[in-house]
Order: structure tokens, then C-alpha cells, then sequence
């Protein structure tokens, strides 16, 4: 569902994070009624406000790379910026990636400033300030997870970039996946023995690197392919053999 644009980004919400909501409000409800209802979607809410300007962080780094963003998609594990492309330059990639959580520092600096410890005797204030510390955390939580080096979350892709600057790209992709889905593996077992609705983080954490592996494989490949083509009347050189590609899966 599209709500809105912002720049000429498209705002949408999947299916399943209305359903997201409607638990979470389902849930409030049956602890403490209508002002459960509204403490805990009011909650849900705001953390993924910070998750949208999480994404328009990337985003606005991507266009001022001259790169399009078709939406932010949300989902009930967070958010996802498509851009219409990703750049091959390693420290543009970095900018892009590192983007997004710093908004998340620069919004746990800005409350690190502005939320008042508690004041006795007055307690709206009180709670106020509770909400103002559980929101810094959050941020904070929210910009180191997702540096870690888990592709195609932003350490991850940082990590990529790091590696292409030796590596040829495809190589690099292929390193960066295989580190996300050691470190996926380990999350998943992780939340299988504390806390199992966590599961599916990464879960579609190791889909989507797999996924994107996957698309950077077959577009070298097709690269090549054209080239090959090329080469045969011609209008290029020779193109270099794939094998050392094939192995990689």
C-alpha cells in the first residue's frame, strides 16, 4: 500500500506489516485496553518513523550520486530502500551504505541532548522521559545492527566495497554473502535458543544476500555474454574467460 512521496520516494507498506500492527495493537488491548492499544501501536509506530528516515538516509546519499530510488518498502523487519541501481565505485558505496545509520547516531545525539532525566513529582514528565530514553536505545541499537557485516545490510555492503577494492566485483559480492550467511546461521541459532520470533531476521537476511549474489552473478554474465558477441565482429577485444567465476555457486 503507497502512503506517500517524499523528494519523489515512494513511501509503501507491505501487506504483512499491517498485520504486524494489528497484532501489536491486539496485543495492548488485551493488556490494558484503549490505552494499551495506543501505547503500543504508538510505540511500533515511532520506531519505524526512525526506520524511514533510517532508509531516507541512503536515499538521499544515492541521488546525490545521480542514482534512482524507486520506494521504501516497510516490513515487519524493518525497512528497504530500491534503488535502481547500486554503484561499482567502492567509496560511493560506502557513503551510501553508512548513510542510513547516521541518522540513527545523529538522532541518538539529538535526544541524548533534549531528554530530561526524571523529575520527581511530576509524573508526565517522567514518562516523557522514559520514552525519550527507550527511543535513544533503539536508535542506537538500530545503527549498529546494521553495521554489522551482514550483506546486504549496510556493514555488510560496506564490507563489499572494502573487498572490491582488491577483488573484482562479483568476487567481492560472493565474500560479503558468504560472511552474512556464516553470521545469519549463527543469528539463527541465537534465536532459536532464546528468543524464536527473531528467527526470521535472518532468515530473509540470507535470502535476500543470496538473491542479490545471485543478480550481480547473472549480470556479469550477461556482460560477458555481450562482449563475447561484441568481440566476435570486432568492435572489442577478446573478453577475459569466466572460469575463476564458476566456482563461487
Amino acid at each position: 500500500m503507497n502512503l506517500f512521496c517524499v523528494r519523489g520516494i515512494r513511501l509503501a507498506v507491505h501487506g504483512t506489516f499491517l498485520a504486524l500492527l494489528a497484532v501489536v495493537a491486539a496485543y495492548g488491548w488485551i493488556e490494558d485496553g484503549f490505552a494499551g492499544l495506543l501505547l503500543q501501536t504508538g510505540a511500533l509506530l515511532t520506531v519505524f518513523v526512525c526506520v524511514v528516515l533510517h532508509e531516507l538516509g541512503h536515499c538521499f546519499a544515492a541521488l546525490h550520486y545521480g542514482i534512482g530510488v524507486r520506494r521504501i518498502l516497510l516490513l515487519p523487519v524493518g525497512g528497504m530502500a530500491e534503488f535502481d541501481s547500486m554503484p561499482r565505485e567502492p567509496r560511493r558505496e560506502i557513503i551510501i551504505a553508512l548513510a542510513g545509520p547516521a541518522v540513527n547516531f545523529a538522532l541518538v545525539a539529538l535526544l541524548w541532548a533534549v531528554v530530561p532525566g526524571e523529575v520527581p513529582g511530576d509524573p508526565d514528565a517522567i514518562t516523557w522521559a522514559e520514552a525519550g530514553r527507550l527511543l535513544l536505545q533503539w536508535n542506537l541499537i538500530m545503527g549498529l545492527f546494521n553495521l554489522l557485516p551482514a550483506f546486504p545490510m549496510d556493514g555488510g555492503r560496506i564490507l563489499r566495497a572494502a573487498l572490491a577494492m582488491r577483488l573484482d566485483y562479483t568476487r567481492a559480492t560472493f565474500w560479503a554473502a558468504t560472511t552474512a550467511k556464516i553470521l545469519c546461521v549463527t543469528g539463527l541459532i541465537a534465536a532459536a535458543w532464546y528468543r524464536p520470533i527473531w528467527m526470521a531476521l535472518p532468515i530473509f537476511i540470507f535470502v535476500l544476500g543470496e538473491l542479490e549474489y545471485r543478480a550481480v552473478k547473472r549480470r556479469e554474465i550477461e556482460e560477458e555474454h555481450w562482449r563475447a558477441r561484441a568481440a566476435r565482429f570486432g568492435l572489442v577485444d577478446e573478453p577475459p574467460l569466466l572460469a575463476s567465476h564458476e566456482s563461487e555457486g
